[in-house]
C-alpha cells in the first residue's frame, strides 16, 4: 500500500484519491449533529409503535431500504434518561459512531436496535425506549450510568449499514480485514466526491475512520500502523474536503487537526485547513498554515493563490479601515483667506497722512 508522504506528492491539493473499486451494499446518511443537546430534540411528528415498549418519532426522513438481520449498521445517538434527563451517552461528542449488528446487540441496546432497523438509510429519528428493552431493573452504575429502571429516549441517525450474512463485528476482524474494510469505504466515498455528492461521501469516510478508532490503531505498531494511517488520514483529509464543501469549516479544521496530529507536515492537511480558518475570517492562523505548506510545496500554485488572497484581503482591510477613520475625523480644515475691508485700509491711511503732517508742522516750528 502506498505510503501517506508518497499519495501527497503524487496527487494535486485540489484532487481527491481517485482509486476505484467494487462497492458493497451500503446506505447512506446526512449525520450532522443538532447544535444543542443539552435535552431531547422537541418533535411533533407522528408516533409509531415499533414495540411495546419502543416508540419512534422521524424528525428526518430516510432513503432507500431498511437494515436487515445481521446487518452492520453504523449510528450516532445522544440518550437519555426520560424521568431526569440526564444524558449518558453521546457519540457525537466522541467522535466515534457506534457499530450495531442487528441481532447480535448487547443486551441493554435491545430497544435501540429495533428502533435502527425500522429506519432507512439517512433517517433522523427520536425514539422512546422502555427499561425492560434497555438497562432493566438493575441499571447501570459504571459507564454509562443509567439508574434502575430507567426508561430512554434516543435522538439516533443512521449513517449508513452494510449488509452482511455472518454479521462480522469490528472487533472479530483481523487488521488486514479491518483496514481492508476501510478502504473499500474509502474508494465509495471518493466514487461519490466524483460526483459532487458530498454528505454521501462525507458519510463514507466517517464509516471508514470507524473501522479505524482509538482503541484500534493503539494496538498497531510497524508496518501494520503505516498500513491503517495510509487508509485513515486520506479519510480525514478527504473528509475534511467534504466538510469544506459543506461549509461546516469547524468541522473541517477538527478533521485536518487530527491528520496534523500523527504528521505535522502534512501539506494537505495544511493547506485545507487553512482554507476553512481563511472562511472563518481567521486570517492570521489560516496565513500560518499557508506558510508552512508553502515551505514543503513552494511551486504548488494553489498555495501561492490563496496566500495571494490573504494579502488582497488584509490590503483591502486596510483601505477600508483608512476610510473609515477618515470619515471619523474629517480632513484637516484649510485656512479661509480674509476678506478685504476697504474702509478700515482708508481710515488707516488718512491716520497715517495726519500723523506726518503733524509731524512736518512740528519740526518747521522748531
Amino acid at each position: 500500500m502506498e505510503d501517506v508522504q508518497e499519495q501527497q506528492k503524487s496527487q494535486p491539493l485540489g484532487q481527491e484519491d481517485e482509486s476505484e473499486i467494487v462497492t458493497e451494499s451500503v446506505g447512506l446518511a446526512q449525520s450532522v449533529a443538532p447544535q444543542d443537546g443539552s435535552g431531547p430534540p422537541i418533535v411533533d411528528s407522528k408516533v409509531e409503535v415499533l414495540h411495546d415498549h419502543v416508540t419512534k418519532q422521524i424528525i428526518k426522513e430516510g432513503q432507500g431500504q431498511k437494515p436487515s438481520k445481521y446487518s452492520t449498521c453504523f449510528v450516532h445517538y445522544r440518550a437519555w434518561t426520560e424521568s431526569t434527563q440526564h444524558k449518558f451517552e453521546d457519540t457525537w461528542h466522541e467522535q466515534q459512531p457506534l457499530e450495531i449488528i442487528l441481532g447480535k446487540e448487547k443486551k441493554e441496546m435491545t430497544g435501540l436496535a429495533i428502533g435502527v432497523s425500522s429506519m432507512k438509510s439517512g433517517e433522523h429519528a427520536l425514539l422512546r425506549v422502555g427499561w425492560e428493552l434497555g438497562y432493566g431493573k438493575e441499571g447501570s452504575f459504571s459507564f454509562p450510568n443509567v439508574p434502575p429502571m430507567a426508561d430512554l429516549v434516543y435522538e439516533v441517525v443512521l449513517i449508513g449499514f452494510d449488509e452482511t450474512k455472518e454479521g462480522k463485528a469490528r472487533s472479530d476482524m483481523t487488521v488486514e480485514e479491518r483496514i481492508g474494510a476501510a478502504d473499500r469505504r474509502k474508494m465509495d466515498g471518493n466514487a461519490l466526491y466524483k460526483e459532487e455528492k458530498w454528505e454521501e461521501a462525507k458519510q463514507q469516510y466517517e464509516m471508514a475512520i470507524a473501522y479505524m478508532g482509538d482503541d484500534f490503531m493503539f494496538q498497531l505498531f510497524g508496518k501494520y500502523r503505516d498500513m491503517a494511517l495510509a487508509v485513515k488520514n486520506p479519510c480525514h483529509l478527504n473528509m475534511a474536503a467534504c466538510l469544506i464543501k459543506l461549509k461546516l469549516y469547524e468541522e473541517a479544521i477538527g478533521q485536518c487537526s487530527l491528520v496534523l496530529a500523527e504528521d505535522e507536515n502534512n501539506v494537505k492537511a495544511l493547506f485545507r485547513r487553512g482554507k476553512a480558518r481563511a472562511e472563518l475570517g481567521q486570517t492570521e492562523a489560516a496565513r500560518e498554515d499557508f506558510s508552512k505548506a508553502c515551505k514543503f510545496a513552494p511551486e504548488d500554485k494553489a498555495i501561492a493563490r490563496e496566500l495571494r488572497k490573504i494579502a488582497e484581503h488584509d490590503k483591502a482591510v486596510y483601505q477600508k479601515q483608512k476610510e473609515i477613520y477618515k470619515g471619523i475625523f474629517g480632513p484637516r480644515p484649510e485656512p479661509k483667506p480674509k476678506s478685504t475691508n476697504w474702509l478700515v485700509i482708508f481710515w488707516q491711511w488718512l491716520l497715517s497722512l495726519l500723523y506726518r503732517l503733524f509731524r512736518r508742522e512740528r519740526v518747521k516750528a522748531d
